[in-house]
C-alpha cells in the first residue's frame, strides 16, 4: 500500500532504488509521489557507502540544469566536478560543492585520477524562488563549515541556521541541512522550528527517532509544528536532518530542470537538443545526456 500524508505529524515515505551515471546504485527520496520538497530541498539522492572495484570508478556526462542549486555533501571518497563556466573542483569529505543553475548551465561529474575506491554522499538540489530562478549561473566551493558537539554527537551544519551557528553556504529560502553523527551510542534532543517541515534520511547504523525505528530505506517525514526531536544513536550512525518553511510556489521537477511552466521546460529541453544556452564542458570527451520525451501529464506541485 502506497503511504499517504495524512494528519499524523510523522510519516515514513520510502525510497526508491535508481542507476546513476554509468553505474552508481542511489537511494532516492526525493521527489517521490507522497512528497515531493521539504522547504526548498527538491531532489536527495543519497549514495554508498560503497566500494569501487579496481579500475570502476563513477562518471555522468555532460548535462544541463535550470532554476535549481546542485548540493553536494561528501562523506567518503572523491568527485571532480567541471562546468560550462570553466569551474573544474574535486570534492573530498566534509565539503560541500554548490551549482547555481539558475538560467542555465551544464556541467560533469566523475571520480578523479587516483581516487579511493570508497564512495559515499548526498546529493541534494534546492528549488530556486521565483525571484532568482533566471539568474545568471555560478559555482562555489566550500571545504569549512560550522561543526557543534553534542551528547557525543558531531552536527556539521550544511545549510541555514541551527544551534545557534550559520552555515556559508549560500541559499535563497530559509531552510537548514545538517549532518549528524553519533561518536558512540548515544541519545540526544535537538530544538526544531516550528514553521519548518522536516526529513531525515539514515545514512548509515541504526536509528531511533521518537522511539521509532528508523531504516536506511526510508525517509521520515515531519509536518510543520514538531518543537524538538528526540534521536536515540547507535556508534557510527549518519544521518541527514532537512528542513524549511513550506515552498509556496508551483514548480515543475522534470529531468535535470525546475521550472515554472510545460513552456519553460520545453524550451529549456530544445536549447539542450539544439546545442544553445547550456554552453559547453570543454576538454571532456563523453556523450553529452540525451533529453527524455516530455509526458503529456506534466504539470506543476508544491
Amino acid at each position: 500500500m502506497t503511504p499517504q500524508l495524512t494528519n499524523t505529524t510523522m510519516v515514513h515515505i520510502p525510497t526508491r532504488v535508481a542507476i546513476v551515471g554509468d553505474n552508481l546504485k542511489i537511494h532516492r527520496a526525493l521527489p517521490s509521489r507522497q512528497k515531493r520538497l521539504i522547504g526548498a530541498w527538491c531532489f536527495l539522492d543519497h549514495a554508498g557507502p560503497t566500494i569501487f572495484k579496481e579500475g570502476e570508478g563513477f562518471s555522468v556526462g555532460p548535462h544541463p540544469h535550470i532554476g535549481l542549486q546542485t548540493f553536494t555533501w561528501m562523506i567518503e571518497g572523491e568527485i571532480y566536478h567541471q562546468d560550462s563556466l570553466g569551474y573544474q573542483q574535486t570534492i573530498r569529505p566534509n565539503e560541500i560543492n554548490l551549482m547555481t543553475a539558475g538560467h542555465g548551465i551544464s556541467h560533469i561529474e566523475r571520480s578523479p585520477e587516483g581516487h579511493s575506491p570508497h564512495l559515499h554522499l548526498a546529493q541534494l538540489w534546492i528549488a530556486l524562488p521565483k525571484a532568482q530562478c533566471d539568474m545568471p549561473p555560478t559555482f562555489e566551493h566550500y571545504e569549512k563549515l560550522p561543526v557543534i558537539e553534542q551528547d557525543h554527537c558531531r552536527l556539521t551544519l550544511l545549510a541555514g541556521e541551527f544551534l545557534g551557528q550559520t552555515s556559508p553556504v549560500k541559499v535563497y529560502s530559509d531552510m537548514m541541512g545538517v549532518d549528524i553523527h553519533a561518536l558512540a551510542n548515544t541519545s540526544t534532543v535537538l530544538p526544531l522550528n516550528p514553521d519548518y517541515e522536516y526529513g531525515i534520511l539514515l545514512l548509515q547504523g541504526e536509528l531511533s527517532v521518537e522511539q521509532d525505528t528508523l531504516d536506511s530505506g526510508t525517509l521520515l517525514y515531519f509536518k510543520p509544528g514538531q518543537q524538538q526531536l528526540h534521536l536515540e544513536l547507535n556508534a557510527n550512525t549518519r544521518l541527514l536532518l532537512i528542513g524549511g518553511k513550506p515552498f509556496e510556489e508551483d514548480i515543475i521537477i522534470w529531468w535535470n530542470f525546475v521550472g515554472r511552466s510545460t513552456e519553460e521546460i520545453q524550451q529549456a529541453a530544445n536549447d539542450w537538443i539544439n546545442q544553445t544556452r547550456f554552453g559547453e564542458v570543454q576538454g571532456f570527451e563523453h556523450d553529452r545526456l540525451t533529453v527524455p520525451a516530455i509526458p503529456d501529464n506534466l504539470k506543476a506541485s508544491r
